[in-house]
């Protein structure tokens, strides 16, 4: 908190601040506890009749009434790493998302519209009103990735975004993201002011490479370029379709623009099972996208868990991306995932930033502009 000369504590933050990372101090809730001040950091998303909003690394917002301020204060945009590989948030957005290409994207200004889906001829027009809801394969392949400007107004862009996936039959989600430098607090914020709903969070974390193939010897994995009937029947998504096969093995897409290209190095890893027929033991996916390795699908049989499958695959993959010339490594998580975090944190993942997908409203339960 800023001190002054005289040994006070001061509010040195003001509307002008609002897009930058703040640090404040505020009066305790009466009656919420013994404590008599509470701290605050993250981005001062509006300061508006009196009430600052701050959205926190994990994408909570925080609404502070500016007569409880006791100090305040400009601070870094984002915390120095200790230790691991640095980057920026839209650095590694952009690596995670070659590394689960869409069937279909198509660009709205610097933004990137993905679908993952069947898209068959079609008149351009949206889908008639008893046509039933498709489904995407995951929310990051079938979500807008809004990094830097689309090109018109927020609100119109919007409408933009819902049309294109209302034409293919899709709810429309935006992929935002808090907690870094270069993240997007300010969009989440005008993103729950229009209605969007927020239905889910995860995390990036990245670690550096190496220790990750010196912690086993990953001699009884098998590795292979593509998702086989063995390997699929481990993953957890079941009944994988032409589709998902295609996110999963990185096929390039369909997109606007041309020369889009082959994808990044994919590589997938099997324990094989303990008998003939069986689904392996274990599996995981590695994409190897210039310096950075990214993990995915790790995934061990539930009766073979404790016995260091993860970490087995882990390290083979990290062995094949080291000699692709990687030495960065990323992955994603579930905040609610905590077999996987105790794991990636023993192999030296830390957290990034979180990532947030939210959802557009229904057109009849659609906020205004402005309205909470």
């Amino acid at each position: 908190m800023e001190i002054s000369a005289t040994g006070h504590l001061e509010v040195r933050i003001t509307p002008s601040d609002v897009g930058k990372r703040v640090a404040v101090r505020r009066l305790g809730e009466p009656g919420a506890g013994p404590e008599k001040f509470t701290d605050t950091v993250g981005v001062l998303t509006s300061w508006d009749s009196g009430v600052l909003m701050i959205t926190r690394r994990d994408g909570e917002s925080v609404r502070i009434p500016q007569t409880s301020l006791v100090a305040g204060k400009v601070v870094p945009a984002a915390p120095a790493r200790r230790r691991g590989p640095a980057a920026t948030y839209p650095e590694l957005a952009r690596v995670a998302a070659r590394a689960w290409r869409p069937v279909e994207s198509e660009r709205l200004g610097e933004w990137e519209l993905r679908a993952a889906v069947e898209v068959g001829p079609r008149d351009g027009g949206p889908p008639p009103p008893s046509a039933p809801r498709r489904t995407g394969f995951t929310r990051r392949a079938n979500s807008v990735l809004p990094l830097g400007d689309p090109g018109l107004p927020l609100d119109a862009a919007l409408d933009a975004v819902r049309r294109w996936y209302g034409e293919r039959g899709l709810p429309a989600y935006v992929q935002a993201a808090t907690g870094a430098e270069g993240t997007q607090e300010l969009l989440c914020a005008e993103l729950e002011r229009r209605g969007w709903v927020r239905e889910v969070t995860a995390e990036l974390w990245t670690g550096a490479l190496a220790p990750v193939a010196d912690r086993a010897e990953g001699a009884g994995v098998v590795l292979t370029r593509t998702a086989d009937e063995a390997w699929l029947a481990r993953y957890r998504r079941k009944g994988v379709s032409e589709v998902a096969l295609r996110v999963l093995e990185g096929g390039p897409s369909r997109s606007a623009e041309a020369g889009s290209g082959a994808g990044p190095s994919v590589w997938f890893a099997a324990v094989p099972g303990a008998g003939a027929g069986e689904p392996p033991a274990a599996i995981g996916r590695c994409v190897v996208d210039g310096r950075w390795a990214g993990f995915a699908a790790v995934e061990v049989d539930p009766g073979r868990r404790r016995q260091g499958l993860a970490t087995e695959v882990m390290a083979a993959l990290a062995r094949r991306a080291l000699e692709e010339g990687a030495s960065a490594a990323w992955l994603q998580v579930e905040t609610d995932n905590e077999g996987g975090r105790a794991l990636y944190r023993a192999l030296g993942f830390a957290p990034h930033h979180a990532y947030h997908h939210y959802r557009a409203p229904e057109p009849d339960a659609s906020a205004g502009p402005g309205r909470s």
